[in-house]
Order: C-alpha cells, then structure tokens, then sequence
C-alpha cells in the first residue's frame, strides 16, 4: 500500500482546511518545494498536490508553485484542484511533467471530456477524485453538492474505464477523526476499483488498517503536519509487513 503525504496550496503556501472550509486554514510552510523534499527523505515515492485555489475558481492559480515542487523532487506526483480543460491537462502532464492528474468537478459535469482525455492520455495519467458530501458527490472546491450518489458515479466510472480514484469523505478532511472505512468498504463491495483513502487519517493505526484492508493508497495530511504520525517509520514498517 502506498502512503502518499499531501500539500495543499493556497496562495502559495501549504495549508491544510478544516472540512474543506475556506475560512478555516492553517498555514504549514511558505516553501511548499522544502516540504516535498522532506517527504522524498522520508521515503515517500509519490506526492499528492492540491491546488485549492484553482478547485474553487477552475484555472491554474498556483502553477509557479506547482513548478517549484515538480522540480525540487524526484517522487512521483499528482495533482488536482481547477483542471477542468484540455489544455490545463496538457500543461500539467505534458509540460511541467505531473504524473498524474485528477479530475472533479469536469469529470462529473463533462463526461465527454473526460472520455476524451482517458482516450488521449490513458488510466494511469488521469484520476477522478470523488469527494463526497452525506452521500453525494460534492463539485466546485466542495463548494457545491450535486444529486449523484457516490457509488452511482463511481460505478459509472469504472464502466468508462477510469482506474483511479481518490476518494474522500468531505466531512472527516482535516479533522483526525479517523477515515469513514463504513463509505471505503461500500466503495470495494460495489466496485473493483482502486481507490486511495483520503481525509481523516489520525494516527498509524489507521493507515495500519487502510493496509491490513489492502486498499490501494492512503493519504496523509493532517496527521503529519500536527505530528501525529513519523511518516519515515510509517512507510519502515509497511515495507517490513
């Protein structure tokens, strides 16, 4: 199971939200590309980047910073928040050179264009992230909450062919409450897609049971930032089961 730590980017900094609140933020560091380098020394092997700016107002608002931590790193890399068009999946994919991309808001609202860039780029490249508000898919930054429940457009995303997903439970993001394992059980019963937990993890106990579940990937935000969790003897101890 891969343990994947994760920056948000707000303004150019690392922050984290409370629920996805906008108004609620912490500031971690101004140099997100030294934190993605503390991450590679820990031995983590791929970075999850948000660019919160862009979720919210759907363009690249943070791409210098993007850039700065692409290149400060030789960890694999993927990034979501505003990447709605083709040519933003091309920016990031083909010229700042992300490993992978993730799609929300555009993968619910323009199924053809995600069909487009799955055909154009393949499964690996393009990942949909599924946030998830009491029981529906949640757009825009988590700002707006559609009628589509969660395993319906997850299934119809598996149907077209997408390989990835991150899926997070909106209400548990940046809490240390614990993962809704309840949701990531429903998602594996319904599906055989890989998904990679995210939002909640308090300790290494739950990314212990993230791994004893044989789920895909877990993210870890919150809980290395606040120091609950050593991220070099997390990532130790799974090589080790």
């Amino acid at each position: 199971m891969l343990v994947i730590p994760a920056i948000d980017l707000k303004d150019g900094q690392a922050v984290r939200l409370f629920k996805g609140d906008y108004n609620q933020k912490t500031v971690y560091s101004d140099h997100p590309e030294e934190l993605a380098q503390t991450f590679e020394k820990a031995g983590a092997i791929y970075l999850h980047v948000v660019d919160l700016d862009g979720a919210k107002d759907g363009f690249a608002k943070n791409l210098e910073t993007i850039k700065k931590i692409r290149n400060s790193t030789k960890m694999k890399m993927e990034l979501g928040g505003g990447i709605r068009d083709l040519k933003t999946v091309q920016l990031y994919l083909d010229e700042v050179g992300i490993d992978r991309v993730i799609l929300g808001t555009a993968a619910l609202k323009d199924p053809k264009f995600l069909k487009e860039v799955l055909r154009q780029y393949g499964s690996e490249k393009i990942v949909v992230g599924v946030d998830v508000k009491n029981g529906f898919v949640s757009t825009a930054g988590w700002l707006e909450t559609s009628q589509m429940p969660y395993i319906e457009f997850i299934q119809y995303l598996e149907s077209i062919g997408v390989g990835y997903i991150v899926a997070t439970d909106i209400s548990k993001d940046g809490t240390l409450t614990g993962p809704n394992f309840e949701m990531y059980d429903e998602i594996a019963k319904n599906s055989q897609i890989q998904f990679v937990v995210s939002g909640g993890i308090k300790d290494f106990d739950n990314i212990q049971k993230v791994a004893q579940k044989d789920y895909y990937a877990c993210i870890v935000g919150k809980a290395y930032y606040e120091k609950k969790i050593d991220l070099k003897e997390t990532i130790k101890c799974l090589q080790n089961v």
